[in-house]
């Protein structure tokens, strides 16, 4: 997959070299790439932005810069080009909630760039014109009900859930099927490792067992209830609690 990110502060995706990502890198797995948006400028002051129309404080991103980046960026042809789909992420505060579906749709791209906004955001003609007209997938997604300075802080967080489900990227891919949000409407089950007794608390005995039945069903009945004490609104959603409880 190829990761591009369009921002005025390329440092700030930095930590996008670390940890998983930074292996999924180095294996050729992912390609990540971050551009500053003022290389695209035409002016001598490098001007990003300008006053809204309608009036109202702050500023907005004009769709020049964005729109000549975007076409570069995205051109299929070329010693860049890739063949497959591609997608226009945009993060933003106004857009769809990010979830862990949309991470796995996502991942099914060959290319993807992101269009990281500040100030009061890109000028909206930028998503429509990719969209509507340029016949785009363009994804505008938030990361929650909060508003952040700019686009970089949920890029990272959008390309890390994207690039771990990747064929590859962890160690052990059958730690995905376990995690929080994979299976609809259920929290995953607290874990625990050694010493078996920490500071008065002891590891719930099912686990030490060695009764698989046992500690699935154990495990299945923690969910449901980390679920309905944590996110009762995903609990409320449909979601029917398993039969039976194993006490630990």
């Amino acid at each position: 997959m190829l990761i591009d990110v369009v921002t005025i502060f390329p440092e700030y995706l930095a930590p996008a070299r670390l940890s998983l990502l930074g292996k999924a890198a180095d294996a050729g797995i992912v390609r990540l790439r971050v551009h500053d948006l003022r290389d695209w400028t035409s002016d001598r002051h490098r001007t990003v932005d300008d006053t809204p129309y309608g009036g109202g404080a702050g500023m907005v991103m004009r769709p020049e810069p964005w729109g000549r980046a975007l076409d570069d960026l995205l051109a299929p042809a070329g010693p860049e080009a890739r063949p497959g789909t591609a997608a226009l992420v945009i993060p933003t505060a106004s857009g769809e909630l990010f979830a862990q579906d949309t991470a796995a749709r996502l991942a099914q791209a060959d290319h993807l760039v992101f269009a990281c906004g500040r100030y009061e955001g890109i000028d909206a003609r930028v998503a429509a014109h990719y969209r509507d007209r340029v016949g785009l997938a363009v994804a505008e997604l938030s990361i929650g009900d909060y508003v952040l300075a700019g686009g970089e802080a949920a890029a990272l967080v959008i390309i890390e859930a994207i690039t771990r489900l990747l064929p590859g990227v962890l160690g052990n891919a059958e730690s995905l099927a376990e995690e929080s949000h994979v299976k609809p409407g259920l929290l995953e089950y607290p874990v625990y490792t050694k010493p078996p007794s920490w500071r008065g608390l002891d590891v719930p005995e099912v686990l030490t067992s060695g009764h698989h039945g046992r500690i699935a069903e154990w495990r299945r009945a923690q969910a449901a209830e980390r679920t309905r004490r944590m996110r009762p609104d995903l609990a409320g959603g449909g979601f029917a609690a398993p039969p039976g409880t194993v006490e630990g």
